[in-house]
């Protein structure tokens, strides 16, 4: 006889393993379903976040950019290092126990909150009386009911027409996380979030990274103020960037891959690398979920279609995360997890789209809440805006790091912050103050009137600020 559960998550991503565990607190009998395997076949809960995406790249980032210092900047602060080398096996190595110690975490944290682990592939069977029967396709097979069902089943790479990832020479994010030398040429498509990291990455350990991007501009989506300022480090450290290109044939064979494509000035060129990272989006993964054996409604994206509250065209199924509409973003998916299980309970959820925060972990850093300025200019809005470089900011200059700034945009009339942009140091940790203001509504005013320690990079916020109102003290 199949158990019987009052709440079944099929995913262990941010959104799923979230939504189950919020699930379970709330006092439902809860089962998550999940199929991510480690190196020896176990589970490895977490998603792409915490296997191939957010944590195993940071890991990355941080290694690269320690021997980046090493090399390039040690000197500033009186420490000779010469014949720095790097053994990239180890730093892979470390990269892959961190990511275990999430899966273990995760692991440990259904055990605590005593959410049913299942191992496997998670799929619809039918509609039963008591909600759905759904098939784990695992080590053995399966059956189990869900009274409510959350689907969370990510997403996955976006690959170009024709040019199926192998992992060894065109890589999507999972094998540029398993690069096992340094490439002497590397070829990226795509300068969104993916590509920017991992350029950046392997550029440290002394490759020549080439970015090749469709959009005649560069990170469109950034304010664009900002963006120009990131370009001009990224240009300064050697990244090559390419806008506006249209990539052509791509050819691969024993020695590397060949790219042709042509730029925005319509040269046909071509360009040889040893390696190529294509990343150029993600779609909604529902493959081998069996939608249509209970009529789930998908859009022409493959999305799984829901309303404002995460709820399905089927009574009881609720999705969440990269799998439906919104901001592929770790985060997002975690806040409408919680929404979900508090919407099954009753619960008012709560997921306020303009209050998502945006990260890019290059350096400097990126990052940025609300409207950007070109957003408010295309709705005609009435607004003030302020900025603060971190070159006079005291912390910035002890830490040997003053490139950026911080941006406030807030209402002409009310000063209600509608948003914020920083690149530089710690964007990534100083985003949340801005975040936190917005929710609560607070206007410019509110932060430039509240003390910030000294020294300290936060100090930059208070200043742009003060800015919106042309009052800075320090520039």
């Amino acid at each position: 006889m199949s158990q019987a559960f009052d709440v079944v998550v099929i995913g262990g991503g941010p959104g799923g393993y979230i939504a189950a565990i919020r699930a379970a607190q709330l006092g439902f009998k809860v089962a998550c379903i999940d199929e991510w395997k480690n190196a020896t076949g176990g589970p490895a809960p977490g998603g792409t976040c915490t296997n191939v995406g957010c944590i195993p790249s940071k890991a990355l980032l941080q290694s690269s950019e320690h021997f980046d210092h090493a090399n390039h900047h040690f000197a500033d602060h009186g420490i000779s290092a010469t014949n720095v080398k790097i053994d990239i096996t180890k730093m892979v190595g470390r990269k892959d126990t961190v990511v275990k110690q999430n899966n273990d975490g995760i692991l440990y944290l259904f055990k605590k909150n005593k959410v049913t682990f299942f191992h496997g592939r998670g799929s619809f069977v039918k509609a039963v009386e008591a909600g759905y029967e759904i098939q784990v396709a695992g080590a053995k097979e399966e059956t189990i009911t869900g009274q409510q069902v959350i689907l969370a089943t990510g997403s996955n790479a976006r690959a170009l027409p024709g040019v199926p990832f192998d992992e060894e020479t065109v890589l999507s994010n999972d094998g540029a996380l398993r690069i096992g030398a340094v490439p002497k040429k590397l070829v990226l498509i795509g300068s969104g979030v993916i590509g920017l990291e991992m350029g950046s990455v392997w550029r440290r350990l002394g490759s020549d990274v080439t970015i090749l991007e469709g959009l005649p501009t560069f990170l469109g989506a950034v304010d664009e103020q900002i963006a120009k300022e990131a370009k001009k480090a990224f240009d300064k450290q050697g990244l090559k960037i390419e806008l506006g290109v249209k990539v052509g044939e791509v050819k691969t064979g024993k020695k590397g891959v060949s790219v042709a494509y042509t730029n925005a000035k319509g040269e046909a060129l071509s360009i040889d690398g040893d390696k190529l990272i294509v990343s150029i989006g993600r779609v909604p993964n529902t493959i081998g979920l069996n939608a249509e054996a209970v009529g789930l409604q998908l859009d022409e994206r493959g999305a799984i279609v829901v309303d404002a509250e995460c709820r399905t065209s089927l009574k009881g199924v609720w999705a969440v995360g990269d799998v439906v509409r919104g901001p592929m973003l770790a985060h997002k998916a975690e806040e409408e997890g919680v929404a979900v299980a508090e919407r099954i309970a009753g619960q008012h959820g709560h997921v306020n789209f303009n209050t998502i925060p945006w990260v890019i972990y290059t350096s400097p850093e990126i990052a940025w809440v609300g409207e950007t300025e070109q957003q408010l200019k295309a709705r005609d809005a009435k607004y003030k805006a302020g900025t603060f470089p971190f070159l006079a900011n005291g912390r910035a200059r002890a830490l040997g790091d003053t490139t950026g700034m911080v941006k406030f945009l807030a209402d002409a009339t009310t000063d209600e912050i509608l948003g914020v942009h920083i690149v530089g140091p710690m964007a990534s940790e100083l985003i949340a103050e801005a975040v936190v203001a917005m929710e609560f509504k607070a206007s410019a005013e509110d932060i430039a009137r509240i003390c910030h320690a000294h020294p300290s990079l936060s100090e930059a916020t208070k200043e742009a600020a003060l800015a919106v109102d042309k009052r800075t003290l320090n520039f």
